[in-house]
């Protein structure tokens, strides 16, 4: 077997540092565990969501938390590697995260999503007493989709495509694998992904067109996700 690359995922800030920025929001990065094809690893979307965390944290005054790392992936669990949560676990883990950052004096919590499967974020932000937000949304990554210049229509580009082959070969290339020039795989119409999951649509486990990612593409789509992260505090207040 190949020798296997790493990523440091954690913050190395200090109390003290925290205590001398006083942040006043938070940004949890929220991934998950799951297939991603040969070419891109099961921690994919958890390095995604801490990469743009950190990108967050170089341009704000935010405190960046540790990622959670294991989501909802129940519609790749027909994969070797795959790990899954229950969305109620996961609304339980964000929700105690955001009553520990206000026991601390943080009291607004950003939370840096990843993984389309992890559907209880919303609800999560929408019933929220303090100020909670979610992000990027679908405007968000629609605006970097267009400032990077990416081919593939977001919901064409769902799963190991072009998009997430493209932030990882920008700031992690050591992570995709040879083969995803070759990758490519469409399926457009999803419609029972929920009831019988991706399988059916994508034997490899890709679902987009990874050949087309370049390295300058993830560095435009990070450079947008952190330009619109200001209209996130803004409404944050």
């Amino acid at each position: 077997m190949g020798t296997v690359a790493r990523v440091n995922l954690f913050p190395t800030a200090t109390t003290a540092d925290e205590s001398a920025r006083g942040a006043e929001v938070a940004v949890l990065p929220v991934g998950s565990f799951e297939q991603h094809g040969a070419h891109l690893p099961l921690a994919t979307d958890a390095v995604i969501a801490t990469t743009i965390a950190d990108a967050l944290a170089a341009a704000y005054p935010v405190l960046r938390l540790p990622p959670i790392t294991i989501g909802c992936s129940h519609e790749h669990a027909d994969w070797p590697g795959t790990v899954s949560i229950s969305a109620a676990t996961l609304y339980a883990v964000v929700n105690d995260v955001a009553a520990s950052l206000r026991r601390s004096g943080v009291p607004k919590l950003v939370l840096v999503n990843a993984h389309g499967g992890n559907y209880v974020l919303s609800n999560v932000v929408q019933e929220s007493t303090s100020p909670m937000a979610l992000f990027p949304g679908v405007e968000g990554w629609q605006a970097a989709h267009d400032a990077a210049g990416l081919e593939t229509s977001l919901d064409s580009d769902m799963h190991a495509g072009e998009l997430e082959t493209s932030i990882l070969l920008h700031a992690h290339p050591s992570l995709v694998r040879p083969g995803f020039t070759e990758a490519d795989h469409l399926a457009d119409d999803r419609r029972h992904l929920l009831t019988v999951g991706l399988r059916p649509y994508a034997e490899s486990g890709v679902v987009g067109r990874p050949s087309l990612a370049t390295a300058e593409k993830g560095r435009l789509v990070l450079a947008s996700l952190v330009e619109s992260f200001g209209d996130t505090l803004a409404v944050l207040g």
